[in-house]
């Protein structure tokens, strides 16, 4: 019901890790968000990840995914995408790995 049956974001991600963050003021009352919204914008005045606020408002992450994906396509909410750092399929970083494992 809070999604209106929507089960994606429009726009975004969202993983577990990735951290949102209210940007600018707080919408008016006249702004037509949900409750739901409201409260995430409450707790993101300081950074937290999608795992974080699906606890704190007790909602499902699908939820809380759709949510964000919402107050991101208003410039409600900023979004970090976590950044992996290593290409998963590169043989040298599973040598290294392993030679470190080997040093043990």
């Amino acid at each position: 019901m809070v999604t209106r049956g929507r089960t994606r974001p429009a726009t975004g991600k969202f993983d577990l890790i990735s951290m949102a963050v209210t940007m600018g003021p707080s919408p008016g009352p006249d702004a037509g968000l949900d409750p739901e919204h409201l409260s995430i914008l409450r707790l993101c005045r300081e950074p937290k990840s999608v795992a974080e606020i699906a606890a704190d408002l007790d909602l499902p992450v699908g939820t809380i995914r759709v949510l964000l994906g919402d107050l991101y396509d208003r410039n409600l909410v900023s979004a970090q995408e976590p950044q992996f750092e290593a290409d998963m399929n590169d043989a040298n970083m599973y040598k290294a790995v392993l030679d470190g494992l080997r040093a043990l």
